[in-house]
């Protein structure tokens, strides 16, 4: 037997385990290079955001090192890229201020810790249940809060406590100006703003690194007395063991809850996007959050800022062709080994530098794109809402009003119910009340608002189209139901939605499965009193009408792109042979549609012989020859009265029906001797417990077959093959159908393979 390739055969999705896990080395080909474009990338962006927190330089460099190792080692995202992250920018600049650095890395630490528990808890995808708006306006506030921050840096002046206070003193910033400052900033926004235009070779150098790198070299020689970054010593002399805070115990605790859930929000979202990215294994959430948590511990105790996932440099590590997280851990092995070793060329960087650097980051957490999906879904409000209180409270309050609203906004949609009423375009119509959504006891108000204001006296089609419906609602409709009835008037309720009005009176209220049902008989809608009536000259209020009515508010809009082919002419694969029974739906048992049967109706579902009826010999040429059908279906079915008036006429009680329907009973009087000739069809359906009435039908239909074959139109067709005939028979009271074959039945329902 040959061996087969084994990889070739496995899905890409598949969840089975490899044989063989893979080594370091494995993907060190893809991996290698792509660790350096992200280390290019992390460098000066790890730099910024510890300057704009107010935490030593050296904290970005350590969280970016811890979260490239531990995270990526830890994580559940393979290409996931971890460090300090824009988002955490404000609360770690508030936290700087209210408990100095020590405290906040013990802060850092402690949120890890709860990181940790919601990995080993296995709520990852909780974290998740995050309106997404809400998390869009946050980050667009931190954006806005970042750019008003940096303004200040950029031009040579200090940042304020809050974004509110740097927009206010943000006219006397610019009145005071340091000019070199200002210009070294806006230079490195011109570069990454113009970076994308230059030549794709140019692009290959990342173009923060190539921004800072360049008007840092600029700055040495045009302007060495700005103010550039300090510190002392090497990344190892930047470690920092935490500290306690020596009281605010509850303002610490909300810290942490906030670190924990921002950081774990902002990390569980990147992954999503990240997996979007590429075609390799999905992230595990519950394993990323126990990855983040330990890279906030271990960057908390060594004195760096907060860890989280980061979308820039996650997504430069797949564009680089990454292919495993070794990527992820040797970006913080660079970052680790370049602080140790290069610490003083950091300090040649103005801080102008980063603050244009930061700007351009801040710019692009404001995205326009989420602007106007907010405005187009209807969540503008929750956007705007969250991202002024994100700017002008904090980030936590700004963010638990936003979640607030939204929550609202969802009760709001939710609960509240769509009630309309509609006055008639015809005088022989009735007035219409929609209702639509979930019926509850908060849409009562409207409900009764939008009853009342239907006229006495008038008849009125209530269509409901309920998702939930409970009792209270229920009642308050079936109250005013009899009171309007009470006046005079018919009300007509109509279901279309997936839960049962009569389910709501003694149940409790649930949602339920779509009920599909396309044909429901008039009988199920109308009511009693809807027929036609002489009121002196006035449009009666028929049936038909209001089942056309019906068909136009409900049907028509979406039959329209099903016939719009058929315009011009019709192409049915099928005749379809049926009685004239009003109970027998062949579009219905057949689940066809337009243009798909035609159809044939007559007494008795019969095929005359050639000559016998011109009507049958024209419908069967147009059917074979005119429309060249692929099939014909005699469909019989239970309790036909064509059958009675059979089985009377041959027992000498035969109907007073007239000359001409005596005249046609002669078409199916052969199925009577059939039948008293033990039949075969007739047999087996005695055998399964039909009726007499019912086994005369069936054999009917098998004979209506045996005239098939004999025709001169059909029989030639049937022996070559081009045309196949079938036999039905569509049981009433079970809604069945069954196939009859020349030898017998066969049940097409397996479920009534066993008739009882």
């Amino acid at each position: 037997m040959p061996q087969s390739n084994q990889s070739a055969t496995v899905p890409a999705d598949s969840h089975s385990p490899p044989r063989t896990k893979p080594t370091f080395l494995n993907n060190l080909g893809a991996d290698l290079p792509a660790s350096l474009v992200v280390f290019l990338v992390a460098l000066p962006l790890s730099l910024g955001i510890a300057a704009a927190s107010g935490a030593p330089v050296m904290a970005g460099l350590i969280a970016a090192a811890v979260g490239g190792i531990v995270a990526g080692s830890l994580g559940g995202s393979p290409l996931q890229v971890s460090g300090p992250a824009a988002g955490l920018t404000v609360v770690v600049a508030g936290l700087v201020d209210e408990f100095g650095w020590q405290v906040t890395c013990a802060i850092t630490a402690a949120a890890g810790v709860v990181q940790l528990l919601m990995g080993v808890s296995r709520i990852g995808r909780a974290a998740l249940a995050v309106s997404p708006v809400v998390v869009k306006a946050m980050l667009a506030g931190i954006g806005i809060t970042i750019i008003l921050q940096q303004l200040h840096v950029l031009l040579g002046g200090q940042a304020a406590g809050s974004a509110i206070e740097n927009l206010t003193g943000l006219p006397a910033a610019i009145t005071n100006v340091e000019l070199h400052s200002a210009l070294l900033g806006l230079a490195v926004v011109a570069i990454l703003l113009t970076w994308k235009f230059l030549p794709a070779a140019v692009r290959k150098i990342p173009g923060p690194l190539a921004a800072v790198v360049a008007v840092t070299a600029v700055s040495v020689a045009v302007a060495p007395s700005v103010e550039r970054i300090t510190f002392s010593g090497s990344i190892f002399d930047a470690i920092a063991l935490p500290s306690l805070p020596d009281g605010n115990w509850r303002a610490a605790a909300m810290a942490v809850i906030t670190v924990a859930l921002i950081a774990s929000i902002e990390s569980l979202l990147s992954a999503v996007a990240v997996d979007k990215m590429h075609g390799g294994s999905r992230t595990n959430l519950n394993r990323e959050l126990v990855g983040q948590g330990s890279a906030n511990v271990v960057s908390g105790m060594l004195g760096g800022l907060p860890v989280t996932g980061v979308i820039v440099r996650s997504a430069t590590n797949v564009e680089a062709g990454a292919k495993s997280r070794t990527s992820a851990i040797l970006h913080g092995v660079w970052v680790l080994v370049f602080s140790a070793l290069f610490a003083g060329l950091i300090q040649l960087i103005p801080l102008s530098v980063l603050a244009g650097l930061l700007l351009v980051i801040g710019a692009k957490l404001i995205k326009v794109a989420d602007i106007r999906t907010s405005l187009r879904t209807g969540d503008l409000l929750v956007y705007s809402v969250t991202l002024v209180c994100v700017v002008a409270l904090n980030l936590l309050e700004g963010v638990i009003i936003g979640l607030a609203l939204a929550a609202l906004c969802v009760l709001w949609r939710v609960l509240r119910a769509q009630i309309q009423a509609h006055a008639p375009s015809a005088e022989a119509l009735p007035w219409r009340v929609t209702i639509a959504g979930s019926c509850s006891f908060f849409a009562l108000p409207r409900l009764n608002r939008v009853l009342h204001s239907v006229p006495e006296g008038q008849d009125v089609v209530v269509e409901l189209n309920a998702d939930y419906l409970d009792h209270a609602f229920r009642e308050a409709l079936v109250a005013w139901q009899k009171q309007q009835r009470n006046t005079g008037a018919s009300v007509i309720l109509e279901e279309h939605g997936t839960t049962a009005f009569s389910d709501a009176e003694d149940n409790t209220p649930q949602r339920q499965d779509p009920r599909e049902f396309p044909l429901p008989p008039r009988t199920s809608w109308l009511p009693s009193g809807a027929n036609p009536v002489d009121d002196g000259g006035r449009l009666p209020l028929r049936s038909i009408l209001l089942g056309i009515d019906k068909y136009h508010r409900r049907h028509a809009d979406k039959v329209r792109p099903l016939v719009q082919d058929l315009t011009e002419g019709q192409n049915p694969d099928t005749l379809f042979v049926a009685c004239v029974d009003s109970r027998v739906n062949p579009n219905l048992i057949t689940s066809s549609g337009p243009g798909d049967l035609l159809t044939l109706r007559n007494i008795g579902n019969v095929v005359c012989n050639d000559g016998s009826d011109a009507s049958i010999d024209s419908a069967l040429s147009f059917a074979v020859k005119g429309l060249a059908v692929d099939s014909i279906v005699v469909c019989g079915h239970s309790n036909c009265g064509a059958m009675k008036a059979v089985i009377a006429d041959a027992e000498g009680a035969s109907p007073d029906m007239g000359d001409g329907f005596d005249v046609w009973l002669e078409h199916a009087r052969p199925s009577y001797s059939a039948l008293l000739a033990g039949h075969p069809v007739a047999v087996a359906a005695s055998a399964e417990g039909y009726s007499r009435l019912d086994q005369l039908s069936m054999v009917n239909v098998a004979l209506q077959l045996r005239k098939l074959e004999e025709h001169p139109v059909t029989g030639p067709a049937l022996a070559s093959g081009q045309l196949q005939a079938t036999g039905l028979f569509y049981d009433i009271c079970t809604a069945r159908v069954v196939l009859v074959t020349p030898e017998g039945i066969e049940q097409l329902d397996p479920s009534m393979a066993v008739r009882a």
